[in-house]
C-alpha cells in the first residue's frame, strides 16, 4: 500500500467543524490513505464515528477515555469518566480501530497527588484489559510520564501499543521498542531544529525528540500529526496534511530516502493496526 497513514490525529475537534470536507481533501491531496482519529472523552464518541461513516476507508475510529479530563480546568481521568464511555465503546467494537486515547498524564497542573496518578493508571489498566479483550492495540499519550507509562504496559501484559508524540529519555523509549511498542513522530519535530539553531543552549525536551528519532529504529516508527495540534509552528493550527513533514524529518536524520520512511512507517501502521487493511479496502 503506497501512502501515508496518519496514526493519531483529533479530525473531530472543533476546530475542524468548519472545513472538515476541505482539510479531508486536502490530506488525500497530500497522499494520506487514511486517518487514524483519537478520542479524548465519551462526549465525542458518537461525533468520531459519524466522521468515519461519512468518509468511509479514510477516517478511522478509536475510541478510549485520555487522562486529562476538562480541559478548562484539567485534572486526572477517573474511574467513573471511563464509566460513561464503555457502552459506547461495546456498542462500537466492531468499527474501532483501535481504543485511545488513553495514557498516564503526570503534569504537575494535572496532577499533583499519587491519588490523582493512582487515579489514571487505574483507568488506563481498565482500558488495556478491554483493548485485549477485544484484540484491539492502545493509542497512548504519556506526557511527563514516559517511564510509568510504559513500565505500567509491560506490567499489564500488552503487546500491541502506540507511544504517540513521546517525551520520555530515549533510553526509556527502547524499552518500550524491546516490547514490541511503536512510537509516532509528529510535525513539531522540525521546531527542535529550529530551536537549536537559534540559541545557544540545548532545550532538554527537544533534544531528547531528536535523539529520540536518531535512536528508535525506523521498524519502531510510525507518524502521526495530532492535529490540530502539534503542527510545525507553535499555535498554527496543524492539519493531517503536514504528515510528510514529520517523514522528511526521519529522512534527513536517519539518511535513508523519504519513500522508504514512508513505505515502512505505512506497513508498521499496518501492522499495528490490523483492521486498518480491511476498512481501507471497504
Amino acid at each position: 500500500m503506497q501512502g501515508y497513514i496518519d496514526c493519531h490525529c483529533h479530525i473531530s475537534a472543533e476546530d475542524f467543524d468548519s472545513d472538515i470536507d476541505d482539510v479531508v481533501q486536502e490530506s488525500k491531496k497530500a497522499g494520506l490513505v487514511a486517518l487514524v482519529a483519537v478520542a479524548e472523552h465519551a462526549g465525542e464518541f458518537e461525533k468520531i464515528i459519524q466522521l468515519s461513516q461519512r468518509f468511509p476507508g479514510f477516517v478511522m475510529p478509536c475510541l478510549g477515555v485520555h487522562p486529562v479530563q476538562d480541559p478548562a480546568q484539567p485534572r486526572g481521568a477517573l474511574p467513573e469518566d471511563l464509566d460513561a464511555a464503555l457502552p459506547l465503546i461495546d456498542k462500537y467494537k466492531e468499527y474501532i480501530v483501535a481504543i485511545g486515547e488513553v495514557g498516564l498524564d503526570f503534569t504537575p497542573r494535572v496532577v499533583n497527588s499519587d491519588a490523582g496518578k493512582d487515579g489514571q493508571r487505574r483507568v488506563l489498566t481498565r482500558q488495556a484489559e478491554i483493548a485485549k479483550e477485544l484484540n484491539l492495540p492502545l493509542n497512548v499519550h504519556s506526557r511527563s510520564a514516559g517511564r510509568p507509562t510504559i513500565h505500567l504496559l509491560k506490567e499489564l501484559g500488552v503487546e500491541n501499543a502506540l507511544l504517540h508524540a513521546f517525551d520520555g529519555k530515549p533510553s526509556v523509549a527502547m524499552e518500550g521498542v524491546k516490547a514490541g511498542y511503536f512510537f509516532s513522530i509528529p510535525p513539531s519535530i522540525v521546531r527542535s531544529d529550529q530551536f537549536i539553531s537559534h540559541t545557544s543552549h540545548v532545550c532538554p525536551p527537544f533534544y531528547k525528540k531528536q535523539k529520540l528519532v536518531k535512536q528508535v529504529p525506523l521498524e519502531s516508527m510510525c507518524l502521526e500529526t495530532d492535529a490540530p495540534a502539534l503542527g510545525p509552528e507553535k499555535q498554527v493550527r496543524n492539519v493531517p496534511s503536514n504528515i510528510s513533514i514529520g517523514a522528511e524529518y526521519i529522512a534527513k536524520i536517519k539518511g535513508v530516502p523519504l519513500e522508504k520512511v514512508i513505505e515502512v512507517t505505512t506497513q508498521n501502521a499496518l501492522r499495528l493496526f490490523p483492521r486498518l487493511k480491511t476498512f481501507i479496502k471497504a
